[in-house]
């Protein structure tokens, strides 16, 4: 809600890693509460972003107990997306998920989410500080390490990265079919793809489209992410 009206928005970071970093031109997606013809939606595109925001994925889609009073939600982007990834992913549509985007493509595989990560035994505080200047949220705040011979490996050239943390959520059960592609060193899933997938996917935990143009990891994920836009030929 922005004053009493409901609106359909995108954050200008997300627009700027498409045109700065995959060289692409973005087109942002109002869900209307799923109700479209999906195959009609994905014949007119190229890559597909699942963006971050600021609210949660209902618990109800995972079976998770009831968010505390106050949580944020958004069932008509839920509603949304779980019909838009399986077919986007089946149909070889290149998608690249950021945060809430990264949660969603767990739980569309039939994963489930932590609701406080940094409230758990054993793991660290993944969550950003909202009275911290954005310079300071967006700060890199811990190392991820990847997997050998993974996506992230390969269009990076590195093994590690230290990256961006500002999440509440994170993955409980891995998804069925989705592959780890990076972990924090309290263990926490960071980034995975969807295995045996047709075309170029990755979710990542972290905020790679913060200032693209500064970080040559995020570069390489929206370099990969728009070639493999490019490349995409409808079925």
């Amino acid at each position: 809600m922005i004053g009493p009206h409901p609106f359909h928005a995108v954050g200008e970071k997300y627009l700027d890693a498409v045109a700065q970093g995959a060289g692409g031109y973005p087109l942002g997606l109002p869900v209307l509460g799923g109700d479209f013809d999906v195959g009609a939606i994905l014949g007119h595109l190229q890559g597909l972003l699942l963006t971050g925001s600021p609210s949660n994925v209902e618990p109800q889609r995972y079976a998770g107990h009831p968010s505390r009073p106050g949580t944020l939600h958004d069932p008509e982007r839920d509603q949304a997306v779980f019909r838009l990834i399986p077919a986007a992913v089946r149909a070889g549509l290149p998608v690249l998920a950021i945060c809430r985007g990264f949660q969603e493509m767990n739980v569309a595989f039939g994963g489930s989410l932590h609701q406080a990560v940094h409230e758990l035994p054993g793991f660290a505080g993944h969550k950003d500080d909202p009275a911290e200047e954005l310079e300071d949220q967006y700060a890199p705040r811990h190392a991820v390490s990847f997997t050998p011979g993974g996506v992230l490996a390969r269009i990076s050239g590195m093994q590690s990265a230290t990256v961006n943390s500002l999440h509440s959520q994170g993955v409980d059960v891995l998804g069925g079919g989705l592959a780890v592609e990076a972990v924090a060193p309290d263990g926490l899933v960071e980034a995975f793809v969807v295995r045996d997938a047709p075309g170029f996917t990755l979710a990542v935990q972290w905020h790679p489209e913060w200032r693209v143009r500064d970080n040559p990891l995020s570069m390489a994920m929206f370099q990969a992410f728009g070639d493999a836009a490019r490349r995409y030929r409808p079925g």
